[in-house]
């Protein structure tokens, strides 16, 4: 743990929105100086992403084009099976990730032949030596249970939104179970990765609310993604404004200083942000990326701009998980 720094789980909402409003200078600073204590060296760590079974999704999330209730839903794509899954594990490990996060366009995890493939991955991943982690929607006890058992590393469920803007967001699944979801995966033994968006009509309260939900969790969550929404055709937010980049990084900065250990990564969104914007990011505590060219239905940027990208900041990749307070993350 950090000497200057104490670890916190009672931050107020005010107090945050007080962060987030800072002069951008002031705000870098404090983030740095957290972040150059629980990241020394700036290493960061490069996540690739893989959706396995893509669109017809129950969900309504209105930012979402793999949702059955949009026309912008991108079914029709064939599940993968478990060989052409580790097979794109194996690239990604050999093109530098260090995790492998799996993507399942489901409202719950089903049992039967698609859970039974997801764990035989699960396993398949960390044989790699690549951290593996999930995202399929809500879970049972049981579920969390086998999928620790088979190593996941980590599961990846996010809040998106605070709970105040929720409802305007995503009305088939409510913020508690959500909230639920996330204790099952505690239960289990199994790292957090939980983060939210930006840029989906929510004002800075909002944001403030959100961190405030992620940075009370006990223990905090080892992954905060910080996602800036890609407005999609056929979505109910495909009119939503781009995020201006600064916003993005007073978020990463936030975040930094609220959850000094937690991994922040940069995740859907970078491919609209100038080189500049995201060595800011970076700058500002982000310590983990999404890298390859695709998210699970959207565009990021390529393997070899992003090697261009960390070699200009001068910042390294991590090769190995961290220790103490930070394993899994």
């Amino acid at each position: 743990m950090l000497a200057s720094v104490p670890i916190r789980h009672d931050w107020s909402c005010a107090e945050i929105h007080t962060l987030l409003e800072l002069p951008l200078m002031e705000l870098l600073w404090r983030a740095q100086a957290v972040h150059r204590e629980a990241n020394p060296g700036y290493r960061v760590q490069l996540a690739s992403l893989l959706s396995v079974k893509t669109g017809g999704c129950e969900e309504d999330c209105a930012y979402c084009p793999q949702s059955l209730h949009h026309s912008a839903d991108v079914a029709g794509r064939p599940e993968l099976e478990v060989g052409p899954v580790l097979a794109r594990a194996r690239a990604a490990k050999a093109a530098g990730a260090h995790r492998f996060c799996m993507g399942w366009a489901w409202r719950e995890i089903r049992d039967g032949a698609p859970f039974e493939a997801m764990l035989q991955m699960v396993r398949g991943v960390r044989e790699l030596g690549l951290e593996a982690c999930v995202t399929a929607g809500m879970l049972t006890d049981r579920q969390a249970d086998r999928l620790a058992e088979a190593g996941l590393t980590s599961y990846n469920h996010n809040l998106d939104t605070s709970p105040e803007h929720y409802d305007r967001i995503i009305t088939t699944r409510s913020y508690q179970e959500r909230l639920e979801t996330l204790q099952r995966v505690r239960q289990a033994g199994i790292a957090l990765c939980c983060g939210g968006i930006i840029g989906m009509g929510e004002g800075p309260q909002d944001r403030a609310s959100l961190l405030q939900v992620l940075a009370n969790l006990e223990p905090h969550p080892e992954s905060v993604p910080i996602n800036a929404l890609v407005a999609v055709e056929g979505t109910p937010l495909e009119g939503q404004p781009a995020v201006d980049p600064l916003e993005l990084v007073r978020m990463v900065a936030t975040a930094r200083i609220l959850m000094p250990h937690s991994r922040v990564r940069l995740s859907a969104g970078r491919e609209q942000l100038s080189r500049e914007a995201q060595i800011l990011c970076l700058l500002a505590g982000a310590d983990s990326i999404f890298y390859g060219d695709t998210l699970l239905t959207t565009s990021n940027p390529a393997v070899e701009a992003d090697r261009e990208l960390l070699a200009a900041a001068g910042v390294q990749a991590w090769q190995e998980p961290r220790v103490a307070a930070c394993v899994g993350a």
